[in-house]
């Protein structure tokens, strides 16, 4: 079976539109993916017939509601083959939900004079709250390299590996490089010095079948957004172990058992780490778009995404004056690029001018950047829903940039 892309085009209303006078290209699904009717309409029936608070109420709207909630959970767990529904936490996104990790894992388990290990190629959100947490805990943060393709420098990491390390975090895949690292592996060599490892998969949850028992990581991240859902919901997914160990990150409603003026007891996870009201319409729209990802099939997704990445890889290097930044063996359907002596802003803006939505920037890895000695680069991200008609019109943007450069 092979992707009907004219089918699932006509599903996303947004890619169906002319931008400054252009059939539109957008090629920024790293940053975020587009929504399909599926979940736009989910979204708008949810509002019109069950919109209510959940977990509170006792009347017939609110129960409606929290069971639409709690099914996502569950689909959630069934999504990604955790071994427990309650191991399954709704937060805001990925950035939300390392947040939570650091604050909660760190109060716990974090003594000063521990190390943490990150990599170098971190999107920010996988960075700053370990460098907060080192901060308040008076702990060390360690660094696992990469080369110049774009890829770990693993022979390293069993050199970083000690009795002090309480934690290692690492991205799936690097949003800026297109690398997708071999999770499985750095997981194994971890727990042989029985560290956990987070897992930020912002970058791989939209692209591959995600089995955390598998994978035996201790946590797991990822934000609904990449994956063709609503802004604003995300998961983390943890180990019971550990969970039930983690303080609550915040204080509020819905996440207390007793509260009296002068102690307050918590429920047990998952609701002692979702305090307040909950995003249940953003769950709800998470669970649409897994049912629509199901129904595609990451098989044929990955297929497809494979061939658009060969294929604009192949077009793009034929472009004199192009650089290609990320050559790793094993990548997502992502390709950052420079053109020779055109700053990547200025790229983009032409090419937004032509209908082609690529990002521009140093794509918050800035460590990244330095380590290549450039300031940013132009990235184009393809989803399944992007055709080799999309690719085609990147390049001979790109000429045109260069011939307004020349």
């Amino acid at each position: 079976m092979s992707i009907n892309i004219e089918k699932i085009r006509a599903d996303f209303p947004i890619l169906n539109q002319k931008v400054h006078g252009k059939d539109y290209v957008y090629l920024d699904n790293g940053a975020t993916t587009q929504k399909p009717i599926q979940v736009i309409d989910a979204v708008s029936d949810f509002y019109r017939k069950t919109n209510s608070n959940i977990h509170r109420g006792v009347h017939f709207l609110s129960d409606q509601s929290t069971k639409a909630y709690e099914a996502v959970r569950k689909k959630v767990q069934n999504f990604i083959n955790a071994e427990h529904e309650h191991e399954i936490i709704f937060t805001k996104g990925t950035t939300d939900s390392v947040n939570l990790v650091a604050f909660s894992f760190g109060e716990k388990f974090v003594d000063a004079g521990d190390e943490i290990i990150i990599s170098a190629m971190e999107h920010h959100s996988n960075l700053v709250p370990w460098q907060m947490l080192c901060e308040r805990k008076k702990a060390k943060l360690r660094i696992l390299p990469f080369n110049k393709n774009g890829e770990l420098e693993l022979d390293k990491l069993p050199g970083l590996l000690n009795e002090k390390t309480t934690l290692l975090a690492v991205t799936h895949v690097s949003n800026s490089l297109g690398t997708i690292n071999p999770i499985k592996d750095i997981i194994e060599t971890a727990h042989k010095f029985n560290v956990p490892v987070l897992i930020d998969g912002a970058q791989s949850i939209q692209h591959e079948q995600i089995n955390v028992q598998d994978l035996d990581c201790d946590f797991y991240v990822f934000s609904g957004h990449k994956i063709y859902a609503e802004t604003g919901i995300g998961v983390l997914y943890g180990k019971e172990k550990y969970l039930k160990e983690m303080p609550p990150y915040q204080g509020g409603g819905d996440m207390v058992d007793h509260v009296t003026l002068e102690k307050t007891t918590y429920l047990d996870t998952p609701f002692r780490f979702e305090a307040g009201t909950a995003n249940y319409v953003g769950a709800v729209s998470l669970g649409v778009a897994i049912d629509y990802i199901n129904s595609v099939g990451f098989e044929n997704i990955a297929k497809h995404e494979a061939e658009l990445l060969k294929y604009a890889t192949e077009s793009l290097k034929k472009i004199e004056g192009l650089t290609i930044y990320g050559k790793a063996k094993n990548k997502t359907a992502t390709i950052s690029f420079l053109l020779d002596n055109i700053h990547h802003y200025d790229t983009g803006m032409i090419l937004d001018k032509l209908g082609i939505a690529v990002r521009t920037g140093s794509h918050c890895t800035q460590p990244v950047m330095d380590f290549l000695d450039i300031t940013g680069t132009v990235r184009a991200s393809f989803a399944f829903y992007n055709t080799f008609d999309d690719v085609d019109r990147l390049v001979e943007g790109i000429k045109k940039v260069q011939d307004m450069f020349a």
